[in-house]
């Protein structure tokens, strides 16, 4: 027994240390991505490297917590995911207050071309009762949202295509202008909807988009260099920019965005992606580990509450964005 026992617990020892090499390199090749945007699609799982820098912590410490290979490389793994994390964590950002008159409410949702329940998504839509909707993946499946929405959100505005787009803002009142985003081609096509809305405290732009993934590396940051000449044409004050990003704010690609965009990114560490079953391999995820789905406004906007929706027939989560005069 004693065999048994001993072998058991080398084994378990080797799996630590695996595990441990297995999720520490990743993780300090993402900090590559300060150079490299091949590296930083390593930067968007952070959350994972660190999760299992911990799981091998853990079984190294079930197997006597002799060697120091092990909690090294957790060591050295950890620190640099949370170099990439802590500044998104920490960041200040102004909130709350009395609505006093002129208030925004914003829903951010990849509603999914597969929704498993367009009919409840309608409805919590309808319950949850925004001024503003920005919907990606609107098609297929999940066009039934936008049928059930149209007799409150009358006012759609989508892309600039020959061909029907997912990507689009719904409102009740209708734009005082409004125009469709389309530039580039294959995977870096840029692809969304603009609009401008009368308000008592002048009018503000929306801006909505979707953006490819992060690999392969480039494709991405192109789009996010296309969209930051987009949002030159419109007063920063009282824009707001919508999407699904694609991209978390993790990443070097992020938080270069954020500096070329001139806007207050208001979705601070707000996982919204998966929400159950992601893939036709029916793989699910208890919780959502990546927040791609981010809200921007500029300094005229003062954040009220920002929060998750539920879990609905996406494979996204919502985010609810509620804005007031900053003044």
């Amino acid at each position: 027994m004693t065999a048994i026992l001993k072998s058991l617990t080398d084994l378990l020892r080797a799996l630590a240390l695996v595990l441990a090499a297995a999720f520490a390199f990743p993780a300090l090749l993402a900090q590559g991505g300060r150079f490299s945007d091949r590296l930083d699609v390593l930067t968007h799982f952070t959350p994972i490297w660190l999760a299992g820098l911990l799981l091998a912590l853990l079984v190294w410490t079930l197997t006597g917590r002799r060697g120091r290979s092990t909690p090294l490389l957790v060591l050295v793994g950890a620190l640099s995911a949370l170099t990439l994390m802590i500044p998104e964590l920490t960041a200040r950002q102004s909130r709350g207050g009395k609505i006093d008159g002129e208030s925004l409410t914003v829903v951010q949702f990849n509603v999914w071309g597969r929704n498993r329940d367009p009919e409840g998504t309608a409805r919590w839509i309808l319950a949850t009762d925004p001024d503003i909707i920005v919907l990606e993946e609107g098609f297929s499946r999940s066009g039934g949202i936008t049928k059930a929405l149209a007799g409150r959100y009358p006012h759609r505005t989508t892309c600039a295509e020959p061909w029907p787009c997912s990507t689009m803002i719904l409102s009740r009142r209708p734009p005082i202008a409004e125009g469709g985003l389309a530039s580039g081609v294959s995977r870096a096509r840029l692809t969304g909807a603009w609009a401008t809305y009368p308000a008592p405290g002048g009018p503000y732009t929306v801006v909505g988009v979707h953006y490819t993934w992060p690999y392969p590396a480039g494709p991405q940051q192109r789009m996010t260099l296309r969209l930051a000449r987009v949002l030159e044409r419109f007063p920063k004050d009282r824009l707001i920019v919508s999407g699904d990003f694609n991209s978390t704010p993790w990443s070097f690609s992020m938080r270069r965005q954020d500096r070329l965009f001139g806007l207050e990114r208001r979705t601070r560490a707000i996982a919204s992606w998966p929400a159950g079953d992601f893939s036709r391999l029916h793989v699910a995820s208890p919780f959502p580990l990546l927040a791609i789905d981010q809200i921007y406004a500029g300094p005229a906007w003062r954040t009220v509450r920002v929060r998750r929706g539920p879990k609905l027939g996406s494979d996204h989560y919502p985010v609810v964005l509620t804005l007031a005069p900053a003044t």
